[in-house]
Order: C-alpha cells, then sequence, then structure tokens
C-alpha cells in the first residue's frame, strides 16, 4: 500500500518541482529587464487578459518602426516624404494647425497626425488606442531602461510626462504619458511622437540644388554691376540668360530715390522667373562711403563712432543703415569695415576704420554688424585678412604686406575672428599680396589665404566672397577668366565683377570651361552654392515689390539716434 502512494506522490512532486522552475525562469527575466534601468515608479501588473508578451511585442514593433523612420500602420518615412505624397494617398486631412514653421496634418480615422517643414514630414503622431492602450509606464522602462530625456507638458487639458529615446542619429522617439498619479501611479501610454533629427532646412537645400543645372550653379557664384538707371539688354540677359546670384549697384545707377526704387523693382520682377531671388547690394558704409541718393540725413563714419566708443550706438547705427537699405529695396550692404587702421599713409582704409586699435574695431564692428542683421540686411564685413597697413589701394595697384601669419593674428584678424566666433555671415576678401603666406597669388586668389587660414585656421564656415575682380590691382596682373578661377579654386563662394558686362560672361564661361576640364569639381561648386542658398533662405529673400521711399520717416528715426 505505501509503495503505491509513493508511485503516485512522487510524480505529482517532480511535476510541481518542474512547473516551479519553469516558472522561475520566466521570472528572473522580468527582473533582468527591469535592472536595465532605474525604475522610477512601481510596477503595476497588466490588467487580465492583457499578456506581457503581446506588450513586448508591440513596443518591439514600435521600436522596430522608429528606426525606419516609421510608426505602425503608417507607410511614409521621416524626412523622405513630402506632404503632396501623402495627400495623394491619404487625401486630404481632416484638421490643419499651423504651429511656428511647421504645419500639422490631423488624420483622426487613422488615428495620426503628421508635422511638416517645407513640405517634408518631420513629425509622425500616433493615437490609436488599440495599439498603444495596454502599453503603460512600466512597460516601457522595463524593457527600454531609462529614457535619454524626460520632459513635462502641462495646460488647461493635459498634465504630461514625455519619455524620449534617442532611435538612432536621425529620429528620435517620444512617449507621451499622463503624468503618474497616486491614484494612477503607471499611466497607460496616450500617443507617440517620431521626430527626424535631420536638418530639414539643409535637407531641402540639398533636393533644390540636386535639381539645378550646371549654369544655375555658376550664376549664383557670381555678383554683377550693372550699367545706366535703368534696366537694359545685357542687365535683362544677365539677369535671365545667366541668372547671376547678385547685383551691387553704384552712384551713377541712382539717380534718385524714385529712380532707385524702380530700378530694384524692376530687378525683382526680371528675376521673379528664376527659382532663386537675388542679393541686391550696395556699398553703404556711412561717412562719404554712402551710396543712397536723396536728401537723407548723413550716418557718421566709423572712425566717429569710434571715437565715441558707445556700444549701444554702434548698434543703432546698423539699425538706422538696415532702414534705409531696406526702404530703397536692398538686401545686402557691403559694410561695415573690419579693418585695423595701423598705417598712417593708407589711402583706402582711413576714417572707415572704427580704430587703431583692434579690440574697439572687433567690438564696434560687430555692433555694428548685429544692427544690420537685427533687421534683416545681409553685412559684408571687409576687407580680409586687413587692409588697414596697406600704402596702396588695390582699386589702383595690387597692395603688398609684409606680414607673417603669426604678426597678422596679433592685429590685422583680430576683429575677423571675433566677427566670425559672433556670426558674421559674409566676408569680403581683400586684393592683397602677403609673400609671406603666398608669395605667388593674391590673397583673394590664394588658396592659402581664402582657405588655408579663414576656412582651416579661423574656421569659418559662413560666405566668402572676393572684392571687385576689375578692380586694377587684378587686371592689371591677370585677365578676368583666369583671375575667376583661381579665385573660386582659392575656395571663394562668390565672384564679384563689378563693371561691364563682358567681365561677367567672361567670369561665367572661365568658371564653366574650368569644370569641363576638370580643374574644378561640380561637388565644390555645390559647396559654395549650399552656402549661398542656404543665406538667401536663412534671410528670406525674396522678389516683393519695393512702396516709395519716405525719406522724411527716415530722417526722423536718424536724427532721434543722432541727437
Amino acid at each position: 500500500m505505501i509503495k503505491k502512494i509513493l508511485y503516485v506522490i512522487i510524480p505529482i512532486v517532480i511535476i510541481i518541482i518542474i512547473g516551479d522552475q519553469f516558472i522561475t525562469n520566466d521570472d528572473e527575466g522580468d527582473i533582468g529587464e527591469e535592472e536595465q534601468g532605474e525604475m522610477t515608479y512601481d510596477y503595476v501588473p497588466p490588467e487580465p487578459g492583457h499578456t506581457k508578451k503581446a506588450v513586448k511585442n508591440k513596443i518591439n514593433e514600435i521600436y522596430a518602426q522608429a528606426e525606419e523612420g516609421k510608426i505602425p500602420g503608417v507607410p511614409f518615412v521621416l524626412g523622405e516624404t513630402t506632404e503632396q505624397e501623402v495627400t495623394t494617398q491619404w487625401g486630404d486631412p481632416e484638421t490643419v494647425i499651423e504651429a511656428e514653421s511647421k504645419n500639422y496634418s490631423e488624420y483622426p480615422s487613422k488615428h495620426v497626425h503628421i508635422g511638416y517643414q517645407q513640405d517634408w514630414i518631420i513629425d509622425l503622431r500616433l493615437y490609436d488606442e488599440e495599439e498603444l492602450s495596454d502599453i503603460s509606464l512600466n512597460d516601457i522602462e522595463q524593457m527600454k531602461g531609462e529614457a535619454d530625456d524626460i520632459r513635462y507638458y502641462q495646460d488647461d487639458d493635459f498634465d504630461q510626462i514625455i519619455l524620449i529615446y534617442d532611435v538612432n542619429k536621425d529620429y528620435q522617439l517620444k512617449l507621451v504619458f499622463p503624468n503618474p498619479t497616486d491614484e494612477n501611479p503607471n499611466p497607460v501610454i496616450h500617443h507617440t511622437s517620431l521626430v527626424t533629427l535631420v536638418d530639414i532646412n539643409q535637407l531641402v537645400l540639398d533636393e533644390k540644388i540636386k535639381n539645378m543645372s550646371l549654369d544655375e550653379k555658376i550664376g549664383q557664384m557670381l555678383f554683377g554691376g550693372i550699367s545706366g538707371t535703368s534696366i537694359s539688354a545685357e542687365t535683362r540677359s544677365l539677369i535671365t540668360d545667366y541668372k547671376i546670384g547678385g547685383i551691387i549697384l553704384y552712384a551713377d545707377n541712382m539717380g534718385n530715390p524714385e529712380q532707385t526704387v524702380n530700378l530694384v523693382n524692376h530687378l525683382k520682377t526680371e528675376n521673379s522667373g528664376n527659382a532663386f531671388p537675388m542679393f541686391i547690394g550696395v556699398d553703404q558704409e556711412g561717412g562719404d562711403v554712402s551710396r543712397l541718393p536723396g536728401d537723407l540725413v548723413s550716418i557718421p563714419n566709423a572712425n566717429e563712432i569710434g571715437i565715441q566708443n558707445d556700444p549701444q550706438f554702434a548698434f543703432e547705427i546698423g539699425e538706422l543703415l538696415a532702414w534705409q537699405l531696406r526702404a530703397y529695396g536692398f538686401n545686402l550692404d557691403f559694410a561695415p569695415v573690419f579693418d585695423v587702421n595701423s598705417n598712417p599713409d593708407n589711402p583706402i582704409i582711413g576714417d572707415r576704420s572704427f580704430s587703431d586699435d583692434a579690440n574697439i574695431v572687433s567690438e564696434l564692428g560687430m555692433l555694428t554688424m548685429k544692427g544690420l542683421q537685427s533687421q534683416n540686411i545681409i553685412p559684408v564685413i571687409k576687407h580680409f585678412p586687413g587692409h588697414g597697413d596697406t600704402s596702396a589701394d588695390s582699386h589702383l595697384e595690387l597692395p603688398i604686406v609684409n606680414k607673417g601669419l603669426d604678426e597678422l593674428k596679433e592685429l590685422e584678424l583680430v576683429p575677423f575672428e571675433y566677427a566670425i566666433k559672433n556670426g558674421t555671415d559674409v566676408i569680403m576678401i581683400a586684393h592683397i599680396l602677403l609673400p609671406e603666406l603666398d608669395p605667388n597669388l593674391p590673397s583673394s586668389m590664394s588658396k592659402e589665404v581664402v582657405t588655408g587660414v579663414l576656412r582651416e585656421q579661423l574656421h569659418y564656415n559662413g560666405v566668402i566672397i572676393t572684392d571687385d575682380m576689375t578692380m586694377d590691382g587684378i587686371t592689371d596682373h591677370y585677365q578676368i577668366g583666369p583671375a575667376t578661377v583661381e579665385a573660386v579654386k582659392a575656395g571663394n563662394d562668390i565672384i564679384l565683377v563689378a563693371h561691364e558686362y563682358q567681365n561677367i560672361v567672361a567670369a561665367f564661361d572661365a568658371i564653366k570651361e574650368a569644370i569641363k576640364k576638370g580643374e574644378i569639381s561640380e561637388e565644390r561648386i555645390d559647396d559654395s552654392v549650399r552656402r549661398i542658398i542656404g543665406l538667401k533662405q536663412e534671410y528670406e529673400l525674396n522678389d516683393e515689390q519695393v512702396p516709395p521711399v519716405d525719406i522724411e520717416k527716415l530722417n526722423e528715426s536718424a536724427e532721434a539716434i543722432l541727437e
């Protein structure tokens, strides 16, 4: 009898031991997952009918899709799908919400909201209760560990905690929950938001460049001068045939305020059929270098600003210059001058410089620059690497500066380095021979100066433009075509050819031929065009018409600053 009882009991005990071991192993797996990240909240078991395996599968699917820039059940990809492609597949959204630079389209029937920037998807939000309702805060923390970042959102309707996980270098996943409370310590997810970390502006820019012809790219790299006070056939050709990126006007182009605004408006109208708006620039420094026509209140030159040495005044001068320029339709100013006036025999800089003290030039130049930028005018600081210690005028001959890099860093480069650290947009390269840096080529054509010093030594990533390539300092030694090619090879983004239609055409043809021969790669051209178009987008240049100038209003503003 005892043997029979043992025959029954022993198998039961074995079964119990095996079953207990199986359950223990499963629990250890969960504990191991809990230890991957520090738990902030007590775990609450899923409601009956929900299995942890099903929840894990859903979470894994969300993450697997996120790695590809997608969310479950949605065919679109962050940073790759456009708004037009979405509406083609899904139709028009039920609701559209505008928020800052982004637009959100809502598709409630699909439980999805889609965010766009410049027509590209940058945010995919999933509100599907069937997909999400059994995923709790503890589930996410158990499986994925501590979030890379935690944020909170609260308004009259929501009190939320947002767990942020960096999926990879391109995407970030945000999991949005109601903020835990004593009554609900382990809330279920409200929605997910998958956002792109890719710079959409850069993505859009790259797409635009990819669709540009070679001629369009070369055109963007040319900043040309025109003849006369109205649009001629040659000017029209520069805009429509060569699609040049910018036009500079001089005093002989501007007879009076009304004519100047009409000319600028005609330039914009002529350009309106092109893919990108033009830079329209002028030398408006203040003092003697003031090109705008009309009975405007005179703005002090840089030296007078330097004597006052008032930072607020320097900034306001920048604002004032910008107000005048905008009123006439300009979007770019070839100013301020960042040269240190260290040579009293200098025939070209003089009172155009703020001071013979590099620190004063740095501070006041930067603030004048900031004043221009604050009113959406692009400042072009000049003349790198420093025209202050020359005894010749590059308009007439090629100046020579016998200084090495170490000496330049002690004085001439100080203001430019300061401007770079403070966000300068465009730097103009002077026509100066620096034998200790490059014994053969002037600075505007020297790779050692433009790329070696400005790009690599000073870490400048903005737009670089040459001074006018038709100055005697260049044309006495070089033909415009070869000089232009050398300037591009040196690293300049824009070639300024301020006089004569044929010179601009010759520069265009020379760049194109150099690319054809393999002297310059199209990738090198793309680098410059990317910077140029990026700057135009940043300042939101356009071809909109400009109303008549209100001289009286401009002068009132000037007098309020200058009194």
